[in-house]
This record gives C-alpha cells, sequence and structure tokens, in this order.
C-alpha cells in the first residue's frame, strides 16, 4: 500500500468549557461531537459550536438520518437532536468498555477499544 501524508483541510477548536472529544458524526448540517456531559452541535462553515444537549456523551456518537445515538457509559442513548430528548436507552454491549460507534443499513455497530470486538446492534431491542 502506498502511503502518502494526509493533508489537514481544516482545524476545529480547541473549543471552550471542553476538556475531550469523543464521538463524532455529521448530520448533513452539523457535525455533532460528545465531550462527557453533553452533545455539541459544530457549524463546519463558521467552525462554532452553535448548539449543545446536555446529555452524557462519553464515547461514540452516531447518526441514522434522523436520531443521534450516544454511548453514555453502560447503555446507547437515543436522542432527538431537535429536543435533546432521551428517547429509548439500550444496553451497551460492552457494559461500559465501548468506545466507537457507527450506523449502517439499519444497524448499530459498537466498537471495544480493549475487548478488540466489534458487536452488531438492533437499535430497537439492543440485541447483540
Amino acid at each position: 500500500m502506498k502511503r502518502s501524508a494526509a493533508e489537514v483541510l481544516r482545524e476545529y477548536g480547541p473549543f471552550p468549557g471542553v476538556d475531550q472529544v469523543a464521538g463524532v458524526t455529521f448530520d448533513g448540517q452539523h457535525v455533532w461531537f460528545a465531550s462527557g456531559d453533553r452533545l455539541n452541535a459544530l457549524d463546519p462553515a463558521s467552525g462554532k459550536v452553535v448548539r449543545a444537549i446536555d446529555v452524557a456523551a462519553h464515547a461514540g456518537t452516531a447518526f441514522d438520518g434522523q436520531h443521534l445515538f450516544q454511548i453514555a457509559e453502560d447503555r446507547i442513548q437515543k436522542i432527538d437532536p431537535n429536543t435533546g430528548r432521551v428517547l429509548a436507552t439500550i444496553p451497551a454491549p460492552g457494559g461500559g468498555g465501548d468506545s466507537g460507534l457507527a450506523w449502517a443499513e439499519g444497524s448499530l455497530w459498537v466498537g471495544q477499544n480493549r475487548g478488540r470486538k466489534i458487536h452488531q446492534i438492533d437499535p430497537q431491542t439492543g440485541a447483540v
């Protein structure tokens, strides 16, 4: 495989009051990022955080086209990005050891950094 240096197109942050950036996802308009105790909506054009939702946001973040999904310790929360309400909660398969989160073809995909595993999750039932 040929390797080459990546070109950074744009850098965002550091953000005031944010100690960490965990999960990141894009909803077609905003870049959402987890920062421990809230989800933040970044306007990629201006580079400014335009909105924040006060919710546990410790690791991976995903968007299914309508809702945000957020790892919060040992659970995954389904969040309405318009209201900020947590609509549902399912157990995270790693019981607190989960890191990455993605959405594809109707499933949540959850990565475990230390466990070196990937789980496919039904977002309605939490079934692995």
